[in-house]
């Protein structure tokens, strides 16, 4: 029997995780300076890393032979959100929140329901520890809320909802959210991933967190790695009821979080000349690739977020066309056949200079 044989069978089931093609690895495989590339696949912040979360990452690198304190952050979080400190749970990026959930509430015998086009994390997280995962159909191109409602089964222990969605962009109100969990049974789970929440224009904007004393069952997740730009240091956060909070912790691996990570992040918090810059190169950069790509004729799902899916061809082949000539360009987007939906692909809002030669390499490519 091979080693693969005798592995736990619900691991197998899994389909790893497909990230974003790094620039090195277009290089190499194309034969293309790295500086003329232009990375538009992974959601990261063009503006790259908050100013001032940089400069702490740098200051802390003097004290990396002492174990991580992340008591700081935690106070900072708490504060920010007008919680206590005990409904904090520090991940190494949400996506470690969001496996911590899996750990503490589900195995073989329960189940997780979650939308079809949803992130790819929760299926890894649910199949990771032997549970099942029921997938919903989507309506629009995101969550059914009632249709997932209607789908709870006596054994679902977690609802995965992004929002907005990824990789589609889509929406939930606040009002409908709230609906939504004045109707779920409390002893159900609901993991809330507002990875892109900051993106969010001030009509649309809702706080959640505010919800958990009417809603103990409901966890929060927000990351550091979009807006902040702080990406590569891994570090995102969840804001739960106290005795969920508890039951994260004693999964949660110790000091999880690294000195650097939670330096950058205590100081990305007040970064506000950052945050808002961030935000409205965001929103021009929307507004110009939602209008580019539709005059080229494509179809897009609209979106909030720091990204566009659009559909790039009649069937998966001609999308992979679309994508694979879009690399000889030197611009590296996001297929999401992975996601079964393998005539569309997903483009990060990048700088003017990023959309302007996105725009013009997806022309060129569909001639």
């Amino acid at each position: 029997m091979s080693l693969a044989a005798s592995s736990l069978s619900h691991i197998r089931a899994i389909a790893p995780y497909q990230p974003g093609k790094p620039i090195t690895a277009v290089a190499r495989e194309l034969g293309l300076p790295v500086e003329a590339i232009v990375k538009l696949a992974s959601n990261e912040n063009p503006l790259g890393m908050s100013p001032k979360g940089r400069e702490a990452a740098a200051a802390a690198l003097a004290g990396g032979e002492r174990y991580p304190d992340p008591f700081e952050l935690i106070q900072k979080l708490a504060a920010r959100h007008g919680v206590s400190e005990r409904q904090i749970v520090l991940g190494n990026g949400s996506n470690d929140v969001l496996d911590l959930v899996a750990r503490a509430f589900l195995d073989a015998g329960r189940s997780a329901i979650a939308a079809q086009y949803a992130f790819a994390v929760y299926p890894i997280a649910t199949l990771s520890v032997g549970a099942e995962l029921l997938t919903i159909p989507a309506r629009d191109f995101g969550h059914d809320l009632e249709a997932m409602r209607a789908a709870l089964r006596p054994d679902t222990a977690v609802i995965w909802i992004a929002n907005p969605n990824n990789p589609t962009g889509t929406f939930l109100s606040g009002d409908a959210l709230r609906a939504f969990l004045k109707r779920t049974p409390g002893h159900i789970i609901v993991a809330l991933d507002e990875a892109y929440t900051e993106y969010l224009e001030e009509a649309d904007r809702y706080d959640a967190t505010q919800w958990l004393a009417e809603f103990p069952n409901l966890i929060v997740s927000r990351t550091f790695s979009k807006i902040y730009g702080l990406a590569g240091l891994r570090i995102g956060y969840g804001v739960t009821s106290p005795e969920v909070a508890d039951l994260l912790n004693r999964v949660r691996q110790p000091f999880n979080c690294n000195n650097l990570a939670l330096a950058a992040a205590l100081a990305a918090l007040d970064d506000t000349e950052f945050l808002a810059r961030s935000f409205a190169a965001n929103r021009e950069g929307m507004q110009k690739l939602t209008a580019g790509i539709q005059a080229l004729g494509l179809e897009i799902i609209p979106a909030r977020g720091n990204f566009l899916t659009f559909r790039a061809g009649a069937d998966a082949a001609a999308a992979a066309a679309v994508c694979q000539r879009l690399l000889r360009e030197g611009v590296i987007v996001r297929p999401l056949a992975g996601y079964q939906m393998p005539e569309w692909l997903r483009v990060t809002i990048g700088t003017e200079r990023e959309n302007t030669r996105f725009l013009a390499a997806l022309k060129t490519v569909l001639v």
